[in-house]
């Protein structure tokens, strides 16, 4: 064990970052970075942490605010469930009184998974629990050259197994900042700087050339594609929004009004569609404004193929059931996908 975290130990305290929820113990605020930090990098997730704990300093105030006030602060950030969770579990944890102090009643939170719980309970409690999240698979992976792929129970199993058996009990948030540090810099998933790792003479994956094969992984989540018609319905002062509530991506995010299809399709085949037809029914008079070309936009296991078509009514817009209009000045306080709020920002300057 020591021959392992003694080399890490040293290298951390020389390499690792200056980052504010490192500096505290207080679980709030670790669990706040830990939420935010999930599929996110930590240059962009800096200044959202140090904006969210501005605005929400204490978990009650967080429990306290209206979602679509969280949504509003979380917009851009992506995987919008992880606010949902966060908002929903503020409110378990202001009900108990305290935050919880072990890894159990941790994990028992809203949208707190074993990773995420390991890490608040070591990082704000010393409780000795190996946090074990992507970084320290590749780690530990070459490091003992083991090639069970990772997204298996079996696989995560043997990491997390080999994690905890080198945790000190005495040194838990260190060890686990530092694997996560080390796998975040050192041993990088492309070009580790492995000609100056202190840990390259115990390298499996090293010693025997598969740095580039290891973790395995079983299988490549499939990414399907959707195309996705916008319509912009403004009279230059107000436009229509629409609030998502299907169980589907930007749950409880505003759009503008959708007209999705099973392909991609021009505007001639657009003012054909039926959900198209009634919504230029109930504009008579608009003035077709024109369309953007085709904005691709990437999420986790989704491509979106989105067109953005804008149509500008004279006098007072139609307002049909599950829309809202919504004055062009107070469009900042609607939480938006960062796909719709680019476009309107070129569009009105927002």
């Amino acid at each position: 064990m020591d021959e392992i975290c003694g080399p890490l130990f040293e290298w951390y305290d020389k390499h690792k970052r200056d980052l504010p929820w490192r500096a505290t113990r207080v679980p709030y605020y670790i669990w706040i970075s830990e939420v935010i930090l999930q599929q996110t990098r930590v240059a962009q997730g800096y200044d959202y942490f140090v904006r969210f704990i501005e605005h929400f300093p204490t978990v009650e105030e967080l429990a306290a605010a209206p979602e679509d006030e969280v949504m509003r602060l979380w917009q851009g950030l992506g995987y919008y469930s992880r606010a949902r969770n966060l908002h929903a579990a503020a409110k378990q944890v202001v009900a108990l009184g305290e935050f919880p102090r072990t890894y159990e009643q941790i994990r028992a939170l809203k949208g707190v998974g074993d990773y995420t719980a390991a890490a608040i309970a070591s990082f704000a409690f010393d409780v000795p629990k190996a946090a074990v999240d992507g970084n320290v698979c590749r780690v530990w992976a070459r490091l003992f050259g083991l090639d069970t792929p990772i997204d298996t129970a079996r696989g995560k199993q043997q990491i997390t197994e080999v994690a905890q058996a080198l945790l000190p009990v005495a040194q838990a948030a260190k060890y686990n900042q530092a694997v996560m540090e080390f796998g975040a810099l050192q041993c990088t998933p492309q070009s580790p700087k492995c000609d100056e790792c202190p840990l390259a003479h115990k390298c499996v994956a090293l010693a025997t050339g598969r740095v580039g094969e290891l973790p395995m992984k079983s299988h490549k989540t499939k990414v399907m594609p959707r195309y996705m018609s916008y319509l912009y319905i403004h009279n230059g002062e107000e436009m229509l929004l629409h609030k998502r509530t299907a169980n589907d991506i930007w749950l409880n995010l505003y759009e503008l009004p959708l007209i999705e299809t099973a392909s991609a399709i021009g505007a001639e085949e657009l003012f054909c569609v039926p959900e198209f037809v009634a919504w230029h029914a109930m504009l008579p008079g608009a003035v077709y404004k024109g369309a953007t070309g085709t904005v691709k936009h990437v999420l986790s296991h989704r491509v979106l193929h989105t067109v953005f078509y804008e149509f500008e009514v004279e006098g007072a817009l139609p307002c049909p059931e599950g829309f809202v209009m919504v004055p062009l000045e107070e469009l900042g306080r609607y939480a938006l996908p960062r796909l719709i709020e680019k476009y309107l920002e070129e569009k009105i300057g927002r």
